[in-house]
């Protein structure tokens, strides 16, 4: 069956070049029907290791072109690389006293301008010289670790801020001010609404969406952002939300993405992933909704098998017209979903515990990953073909859903500091077994942290990885 497979997808691969050759298809044409290919991505494997940090990758950012790659990590450093070489081009020390979360680049600064994001709170701006030096300076902070950071499209000065403290923040990068744009807050209790991810809309970026510490996906119009002075927050304009997890309060959203059709993807943590289009919305007020309006609606489509547990992972569409959509993983594995019919394509192992970022490339098919090892990995097609699905694939999802069920039933919302704790505890444990035959050495401990050689403090403390 292996052997029949490779030949069907050789022989489609072949058509398709075939009529390139013979003028029936145009070059554009070709790249994204080839890009698109369910064929091609069964052939992605590994490209290359990118190895030069010194602590767990936490994000990943292409350029425009998509030559450069730029990467943050718990040492503090930001790195661009050229991918294709494997080869770094550019490192320098961001600034921060925190493990950095996300890496933005500028657009059209010819890749000198770069905006990060940290464990610290802190906003900072990285501007690189003529002489290959970085300048860098804090732009903003928040109260709490900041996440998420958003650049508007085709602007070289504009971009949003998210964090903890649930305040998204609006930089000019013309202005010496930064403004607090919203606050958020959960419909059910007087609380700040903690904030892991926000995405702007490709095809109206006046829109950008929120997620976070509860089940809803927030829309807010920048230009309608007036803030209650009862509340102190900021109507959405929109929410979304699987309709079984309304009114949950074990849920949160930790990663999000928008497709170029202005879909919404959204990761929730230990539970699953659901694609939501324009006419799902409940409106800015989802619990006065009437039950005859909810029955009314469309449900999202679900993407399952995988599981969003131990850290704070993305989510993102793949392919030319946004074909698939990725995830890691707790368990190491990659996951590739046809978008239309929520199925597993491709499954592949990504990291020795956890892959948490996948960034599709701008033009290609390729993408790169990054999880608590402390490489970043590029996959790309190749002339080998391997059975998408692995044997053990069903071994894998039913452990991943057990994962998920056991822990539903006792649902303990813990600080940030007090799982860094029991981390600490759990990395010191095996020192008092020190006579005892190490029989896991290289497996995941409880929670699929490093193993002793990724431990060091030596830059930034990169034993605390992004964990939500």
């Amino acid at each position: 069956m292996v052997g029949e497979a490779a030949d069907g997808s050789s022989s489609k691969i072949t058509a398709m070049i075939r009529k390139r050759e013979l003028g029936f298809s145009s070059p554009s044409t070709f790249t994204r029907c080839f890009s698109a290919s369910q064929e091609t991505v069964k052939r992605i494997n590994l490209h290359g290791l990118l190895n030069g940090h010194r602590g767990c990758v936490n994000t990943l950012e292409f350029n425009s072109t998509g030559h450069l790659l730029l990467s943050g990590s718990d040492d503090r450093q930001v790195i661009f690389w050229d991918w294709a070489t494997a080869t770094k081009q550019l490192s320098y020390s961001s600034g921060h006293s925190g493990n950095i979360f996300q890496t933005q680049i500028m657009p059209f600064t010819d890749d000198r301008t770069i905006v990060t994001s940290s464990a610290d709170g802190q906003v900072r701006l990285g501007h690189v010289l003529e002489n290959g030096q970085v300048d860098t300076k804090r732009l903003a902070k928040h109260q709490g670790r900041v996440h998420s950071l958003a650049v508007e499209p085709g602007s070289p000065y504009i971009l949003y801020s998210c964090g903890e403290d649930g305040f998204v923040q609006h930089f000019d990068l013309r202005s010496k001010y930064v403004t607090k744009l919203l606050s958020t807050s959960s419909f059910t209790k007087n609380k700040d609404v903690g904030l892991n991810a926000i995405v702007i809309d490709p095809r109206n970026p006046n829109y950008f969406a929120l997620g976070g510490s509860d089940e809803f996906v927030r829309i807010y119009d920048t230009r309608k952002c007036q803030v209650d002075t009862k509340t102190k927050s900021v109507t959405p304009m929109n929410t979304f939300c699987p309709q079984h997890l309304i009114k949950t309060n074990h849920v949160h959203i930790t990663g999000l993405a928008y497709s170029n059709t202005s879909e919404i993807v959204a990761t929730y943590n230990d539970e699953l992933i659901y694609l939501f289009e324009k006419n799902m919305g409940l409106g800015p007020s989802p619990l006065s909704i009437s039950p005859e309006f909810l029955q009314g609606l469309e449900n999202p489509k679900v993407y399952s098998g995988h599981r969003n547990a131990q850290t704070v992972k993305g989510v993102s569409f793949f392919g030319p017209n946004d074909d698939y959509i990725m995830s890691g993983s707790d368990c190491g594995h990659i996951f590739i979903w046809n978008k239309k019919k929520a199925k597993l394509v491709r499954l592949m192992v990504g990291d020795r515990r956890i892959v948490n970022q996948l960034k599709p490339h701008p033009h290609m098919p390729i993408f790169a990953t990054c999880g608590l090892e402390k490489s970043v990995k590029i996959w790309a097609p190749s002339g080998v073909t391997n059975d998408p699905l692995p044997s053990n694939l069903d071994k894998i999802m039913e452990s991943n859903r057990q994962g998920r069920e056991d822990h539903s039933g006792s649902h303990v919302m813990l600080t940030p500091d007090v799982v860094m704790h029991i981390l600490r505890l759990q990395r010191r444990q095996p020192l008092a077994f020190s006579g005892r035959e190490d029989e896991n050495n290289g497996d995941a401990d409880l929670l699929g942290f490093l193993d002793s050689e990724d431990s060091s403090d030596e830059e930034g403390n990169s034993r605390e990885c992004n964990v939500s």
